[in-house]
């Protein structure tokens, strides 16, 4: 996906999640995050835009602490979120494509404004979903490159770093399979990636080969997470439930547990 998708992305899902989270009311619990109220989620998601946005207004090569956030609610608090979403967008359309800026993801991007704009365009997605989930009703959907893109982020990007707790004392392979997902919108060639994980961070690679038998084997994998992109980005996010699991069930409570970031 280029820069510009994902802008159009981000553009769209901020103005959706602020919408539900004023639907909802900002003293609703976000069933996504239990932890969390309404009022929780927009201060995060805000306070994230606002910190994304000073690297690529300020540039600069070191990491920078975010910022406090607002005593807001109400109202109010769906204004500022309105108006941290809507900074951000402008800053990224603004953003010169030679943008020099601090980025905190091993997986390879075209530059530090291409990388902003892909995580920011998920992060928002993952919370509109969040605040769709508290105000009740249909979600809006995911498309599914931008599904099978976010995946891809999370294995071969958040798990391929230091600080991922995805880790098992033995060696053991995961495959994850996002079904069916052609390019154009048609059914297509599955996208497969082969996680090895063991005690360092996960190694995946996408694309790899490995047919599922009749009896629920995986080939050279252990288990395999499978089901349409839309409904396994959701849930390697751990916002819904694996839509299929063969093999090992342990790896997909491993991954209930551990996958979070």
């Amino acid at each position: 996906m280029e820069t510009a998708e994902f802008l159009q992305t981000l553009d769209r899902e901020g103005r959706l999640l602020a919408a539900a989270a004023d639907a909802a009311g900002t003293d609703a619990k976000v069933p996504t995050c239990p932890e969390w109220q309404v009022r929780d989620l927009l201060r995060h998601t805000g306070a994230v835009h606002r910190w994304a946005a000073g690297y690529l207004t300020e540039g600069g090569d070191a990491r920078r602490p975010f910022g406090d956030l607002p005593e807001l609610d109400g109202a109010e608090l769906v204004a500022w979120y309105r108006d941290s979403h809507r900074l951000l967008v402008d800053a990224l359309a603004a953003a010169p494509a030679d943008l020099v800026c601090w980025t905190f993801l091993p997986a390879p991007s075209p530059s530090p404004l291409a990388f902003w704009a892909r995580r920011q365009a998920h992060e928002t997605t993952v919370h509109r979903y969040d605040a769709e989930a508290a105000r009740g009703g249909t979600a809006s959907p995911v498309a599914r490159d931008f599904a099978v893109d976010g995946i891809d982020e999370l294995l071969r990007g958040f798990h391929a770093r230091s600080r991922s707790r995805l880790r098992t004392e033995e060696p053991r392979v995961l495959r994850v399979r996002a079904l069916h997902a052609g390019a154009d919108g048609t059914d297509g060639a599955d996208t497969v990636w082969t996680m090895r994980l063991s005690a360092e961070p996960a190694v995946t690679v996408r694309n790899t080969a490995g047919e599922v038998d009749e009896a629920g084997e995986v080939g050279e994998a252990e288990a395999e997470l499978s089901g349409p992109a839309d409904e396994l980005y959701l849930a390697l996010w751990n916002r819904k439930p694996v839509p299929s699991v063969r093999g090992d069930h342990a790896l997909a409570e491993l991954w209930r547990e551990k996958g979070g970031v």
